[in-house]
């Protein structure tokens, strides 16, 4: 599983570093961990699946108090969402204290990634991504297949994603959401998805190091890069992530 991959890589970067964990949070629409080291913070997010929160059981509850990293970083593989959830958070703010960004991965841009590559015909997006779809209509001649399995967010354009495992064979790009690796639907999309000539993670919950999924068959990762630490976590808190998409964020995009 890559999830099991990302998990070990995770675990190996921290080895030599003391991260503290100043807060973290499930919850709406995104949950995060903030960590620190030498003075210096970062700030991971994850997506809430809130269709696959069924509360907390007893039995599985947690004191997260005496959680170190590491014990983050190995929950991104629970079978709790909540657990999962800041796993991948944990996961992701480890990734944004080490990655390393320049100005061309901040001028990249999903729609030019497309359009520059010859022979897209076929698009599919895991996940309801319709301001992207809209914003190629206007670009070219395409077929979009817009899957999402949220049923709060399902419109007359999305398909099921029952129907990913014998559509994506067709594909010629793919754009896949972070959550992806929330819900263990990752290598299943992209060993289907293999005949596609661009395959894209996209989203904030995609913010993990892109040697973590080298290998694997993703291109490009498309995700947010959190300057503004102390306002988007206000806004945060307040169930907003307009500090993770207006002021407080750059995006950026990422080779594998």
């Amino acid at each position: 599983m890559i999830i099991d991959h990302i998990i070990k890589k995770a675990k190996d970067i921290t080895n030599n570093y003391k991260f503290k964990i100043l807060d973290f949070s499930f919850a709406l629409p995104y949950s995060y961990v903030l960590i620190e080291k030498d003075g210096k913070k970062s700030l991971g997010v994850a997506m809430t699946l809130l269709e696959e929160y069924k509360g907390h059981s007893e039995k599985r509850k947690v004191d997260f108090g005496e959680k170190t990293i590491e014990d983050f970083i190995t929950m991104a593989n629970d079978l709790d969402v909540i657990n999962r959830t800041l796993g991948l958070a944990a996961i992701n703010a480890v990734s944004q204290y080490f990655i390393k960004l320049n100005e061309d991965d901040y001028k990249r841009d999903v729609i030019n990634l497309i359009l520059n590559k010859k022979g897209i015909k076929k698009i599919a997006f895991i996940g309801n991504m319709m301001p992207l779809v809209k914003m190629l209509k206007e670009k070219g001649d395409f077929e979009f297949y817009v899957f999402e399995r949220n049923p709060k967010i399902s419109t007359p354009e999305t398909i099921s994603d029952a129907f990913e495992y014998t559509l994506l064979p067709k594909m010629d790009a793919v754009l896949i959401s972070g959550t992806s690796i929330l819900n263990n639907s990752l290598d299943m999309i992209l060993d289907r998805a293999k005949n596609a000539k661009l395959k894209i993670l996209v989203g904030p919950s995609a913010q993990i190091l892109p040697e973590f999924v080298k290998g694997y068959g993703i291109d490009y990762i498309a995700s947010t890069h959190i300057l503004g630490i102390d306002k988007a976590l206000y806004n945060l808190k307040l169930g907003s992530s307009f500090g993770l998409f207006k002021k407080y964020s750059k995006k950026y995009i990422v080779k594998v």
